[in-house]
């Protein structure tokens, strides 16, 4: 497990071991916040103890940004902490997490202590303030990756832990491409010094416009790709000569996973097509230019039980005004 502190009492986790998954940590004058759990038991272990023993602060809260089994599994590994999320997070955790941890641990001994601990604590509407010492830290749904995707703001420092709604290949095998858009629109337009993707390394204030340009850009080239592939006689074999590179991504690595993640989004996007025609297909701004060369899918193991394509649009409307959703160090 690698870590670093981003700002003032704001501390960044990332797996050795796991598709460089992240997590965060923000202390307060008494207790922390744990911001998503890293995928293996060990590894979260080893967070929880940097916490308390280097940090000197028990852990009061873990929010999770999203129900997918590598941000929290971990949640029971911190004992008498209140878990928060979005309430659709959840709900999938309930219908999802619980079988696919039971089948998780007839294959892999690592898992025998783990359990799913549900989200006490969520909220459905607006967002929920938290605040720790002089931060504060302002929870908001940012669907796409998955229909239940929060953020946490660190309103102070304009530091974003965006979960997996910013990765360096965005993944909408679970979510949806025109909200995923969205979502890096929106992003990209908070003033923010640092983003804390869900996956891969901190994005830098100067770097940000650069990575939702280019993260734009392979949503739009793997939607013009299934798009004509799906008029050619052999749709799945023409897909599977579009690689990363060609839809404008290069050294993607996340612990090997790149070309996966790649796969299973061409995928993914293929079969909304079969299932919802052209429509589905249809790009909202004008054609860019950029070319994608057109000249099987390959399974994960962590993920595969419980990542299946919930495409359906976001459950609630999200409301301008917040409700009094605050907590205080």
């Amino acid at each position: 497990m690698q870590h670093e502190r981003v700002s003032e009492n704001v501390y960044w986790f990332q797996s050795e071991v796991y598709a460089q998954v992240t997590a965060g940590a923000v202390t307060g004058t008494q207790w922390a916040v744990v911001i998503d759990t890293l995928a293996m038991p060990e590894e979260t272990l080893q967070m929880r103890q940097y916490i308390e023993e280097v940090l000197g602060m028990p852990v009061r809260y873990v929010v999770n940004t999203h129900y997918h089994a590598d941000h929290t599994w971990g949640n029971c590994f911190f004992p008498g902490a209140t878990v928060l999320s979005h309430s659709l997070c959840r709900k999938l955790m309930q219908e999802k997490a619980i079988p696919a941890l039971e089948v998780t641990r007839q294959n892999n001994a690592l898992f025998n202590k783990s359990k799913i601990v549900l989200p006490q604590l969520t909220f459905s509407q607006g967002t929920m303030t938290l605040r720790v010492g002089k931060k504060n830290l302002i929870l908001m749904p940012t669907p796409g990756h998955s229909p239940d995707g929060i953020s946490v703001l660190i309103e102070e420092d304009r530091v974003l832990f965006a979960g997996d709604a910013f990765m360096p290949l965005p993944y909408i095998v679970d979510g949806d491409i025109d909200v995923m858009g969205d979502m890096i629109k929106q992003i990209g337009k908070m003033g923010l010094e640092n983003i804390v993707q869900g996956h891969g390394d901190i994005i830098l204030r100067g770097e940000i416009e650069g990575a939702v340009k280019e993260n734009l850009a392979y949503l739009a080239n793997i939607r013009k790709a299934v798009k004509s592939a799906s008029k050619k006689r052999s749709p799945e074999e023409v897909l599977s000569m579009v690689d990363v590179e060609s839809c404008g991504k290069s050294r993607v690595n996340l612990g090997g996973l790149g070309e996966d993640l790649h796969r299973r989004n061409l995928k993914s996007l293929y079969m909304k097509f079969l299932r919802d025609g052209a429509s589905a297909l249809s790009l909202d701004d004008t054609d860019d230019k950029s070319s994608t060369n057109l000249p099987h899918e390959e399974e994960l193991d962590f993920e595969e039980d419980y990542s299946e394509d919930y495409s359906d649009d976001f459950a609630d409307e999200i409301d301008d005004e917040e409700p009094d959703n605050s907590f205080e160090d």
